[in-house]
């Protein structure tokens, strides 16, 4: 069911929170379980804004500032909703993605740190805005600098760059499709960033994905979902010292 986005309503069908209830700054994890986790490990007085859908949601302060944390769950149709929801509805004006990735470059380890600058996709997503030719989905520049400042401080392995936002998982073509990608620079394969973009490109506001390489495709090494959801705190830091300003 699409609804007029020209007459935004809060709460949502997918989000019980009402206008006041997200701070300004999101960060969002795809598993709303990671989403408790960061909220319970790093929010002072987290309280939850939304369980629709168990989607999970918190508000709280981190070094005295207001952050609000929330699943996206999986893909574009996802996060499209979400994102588009929260930066429409909700004030919010700035969201960072702290999600898990694939390498597909090879220089890139278990553990790594990608800045996504920008995001390639082969998502349709972009057709909506009746463009004359092919949109480029990036990161907002200030957002980068500040993660690039921040993970330096931390001591985190990192490289920024290019990532590919995937609409299949299970992708019919196999590794040819990221090696495709692979000769063209691109860093880590994940599956909402450029959505993500283009959602808050679309609405003036401010976006950036910051992703854990979580597997390797080409050498089959990849870590759990209970390990994704609890051990990526590096990522996560990162993510916070953004939010800070």
């Amino acid at each position: 069911m699409a609804l007029d986005h020209e007459k935004p309503n809060a709460p949502t069908p997918h989000n019980a929170a009402r206008p006041g209830d997200i701070a300004e700054t999101v960060l969002m994890p795809g598993d709303p379980l990671r989403a408790q986790f960061m909220a319970e490990k790093y929010l002072e007085k987290p309280v939850l804004f939304n369980k629709v859908r168990g989607m999970l949601g918190y508000t709280g302060t981190y070094k005295g500032k207001e952050v609000s944390i929330m699943g996206h769950g999986m893909g574009i149709p996802s996060v499209g909703i979400y994102t588009y929801e929260l930066f429409n509805f909700y004030g919010v004006e700035t969201i960072i993605r702290v999600g898990s990735a694939g390498a597909i470059d090879e220089g890139l380890k278990i553990g790594d740190v990608v800045i996504a600058s920008g995001a390639c996709t082969n998502s349709s997503y972009a057709a909506q805005y009746q463009l004359p030719g092919t949109y480029a989905p990036i990161a907002t520049f200030d957002l980068v600098q500040r993660a690039v400042k921040e993970a330096d401080r931390v001591g985190v392995k990192y490289k920024v760059g290019n990532i590919f936002s995937s609409d299949t998982f299970y992708d019919d073509a196999g590794l040819q499709s990221l090696k495709a990608w692979q000769k063209m620079g691109v860093l880590a394969v994940e599956m909402e960033a450029s959505a993500i973009y283009m959602n808050a490109a679309r609405a003036g506001k401010k976006a950036l994905c910051i992703c854990t390489i979580s597997d390797c495709p080409f050498t089959g090494e990849a870590t759990s979902s209970e390990h994704r959801q609890t051990a990526f705190t590096q990522m996560m830091e990162v993510a916070l010292g953004v939010a800070q300003g």
